[in-house]
C-alpha cells in the first residue's frame, strides 16, 4: 500500500459497511460470515492484516442495546404486556439485529483501520 487512493474516510468506512475491500471497493471483504478474506480478489490487497478483534462486537452491543432497550421500556410503560410478549418480541429482534449488524460493523472497523493505516 504505497499511497491511499483519492477517497474520503467516509467512503472507505462505507465500503466496509457494504462488505467490500477498503482498498479498491470491488472485492469481497469476507470469505464467510465473519471470516475475512486473506487477499482481495480484485486488487490483491492483504486484508488479513487488519485485526478487528473485539471492537465490532462492542459497537454492535452498543447499537443494538440502544435500539432494543428503549423499545422494551416504552412498550412496558405504554401497555405493560405479559412477560411472554417481551420474550417473543425482543429476543428474536435482538438476535436478528445482532446478526445483521455485526459483519457490517466489522467491515466499517476494518475500513477505518485501513484509512488510518493500522495493521497487525
Amino acid at each position: 500500500m504505497s499511497s491511499l487512493p483519492k477517497v474520503t474516510r467516509v467512503q472507505i468506512v462505507a465500503r466496509g459497511l457494504t462488505n467490500r475491500c477498503p482498498n479498491c471497493g470491488e472485492g469481497r471483504l469476507y470469505a464467510r460470515y465473519l471470516k475475512v478474506e486473506h487477499e482481495c480478489e480484485a486488487c490483491g490487497h492483504h486484508l488479513a492484516a487488519y485485526p478487528a478483534d473485539d471492537g465490532p462486537a462492542y459497537f454492535t452491543i452498543l447499537i443494538v442495546g440502544h435500539i432494543v432497550i428503549p423499545g422494551m421500556l416504552l412498550l412496558e410503560q405504554i401497555e405493560h404486556p405479559p412477560s411472554w410478549v417481551h420474550v417473543t418480541l425482543w429476543v428474536p429482534l435482538t438476535l436478528a439485529l445482532t446478526l445483521l449488524l455485526l459483519p457490517r460493523i466489522k467491515g466499517a472497523v476494518i475500513g477505518f483501520q485501513w484509512a488510518q493505516r493500522i495493521r497487525s
